[in-house]
């Protein structure tokens, strides 16, 4: 029996690993239409240039995010300038997964803003006319991200795609904003 029991873990193991390379449709019914390309195992990497860590997780399985990569996550994309945090709304890295899969690369994002505190948000306001009052990174539900080997074109067609949130094109300083609030594009 433990020979049997072994095969079938090996076997959903592999599954699962199968499953994370190949971009799947939503798995149940109610699935938004961001978790296009998501897959059954969705997986973040991200660099930070501004604190030089970076984050490498698998945060959804089967249909579960998975509270310690969440909190990672959450981690990670704090404001680097006062050291606070807010929990990461899960659709916006869903929508950055999603977006990640689609462009069919292994190069970590770099992630130049996640969540803002009201002191930071206040503070690029006063600095770029650019900076909504109201923005969706004081909600921790927005990140403003790189990637070196894609455009900023390139990566907000892949955003755009997953039929999700707002996705902005700041073409000038090399970035795609992604969040998880209303359908919207902007930007060139």
């Amino acid at each position: 029996m433990t020979n049997k029991t072994t095969s079938l873990s090996r076997r959903a193991l592999l599954g699962a690993f199968a499953a994370s390379a190949v971009a799947a449709a939503p798995t149940f019914s109610k699935a938004a239409g961001f978790l296009r390309g998501a897959g059954d195992i969705r997986r973040i990497h991200m660099y930070s240039g501004r604190t030089g860590e970076s984050v490498n997780t698998i945060y959804w399985i089967e249909g579960q995010y998975l509270k310690e990569a969440m909190q990672e996550i959450t981690y990670f994309m704090r404001d680097w300038r006062t050291d606070e945090l807010k929990a990461i709304d899960m659709r916006t890295v869903d929508i950055m997964s999603a977006a990640h899969n689609l462009l069919e690369i292994s190069e970590a994002y770099t992630l130049f803003s996640g969540y803002r505190s009201p002191s930071t948000n206040a503070m690029l306001r006063a600095r770029s006319s650019g900076v909504a009052k109201n923005s969706l990174h004081l909600q921790g539900q927005a990140a403003d991200l790189h990637l070196k080997s894609r455009s900023v074109n390139q990566m907000a067609k892949a955003a755009e795609a997953c039929k999700a949130g707002g996705v902005g094109r700041y073409t000038g300083s090399k970035f795609v904003h992604m969040d998880c609030g209303v359908v919207r594009s902007w930007g060139r």
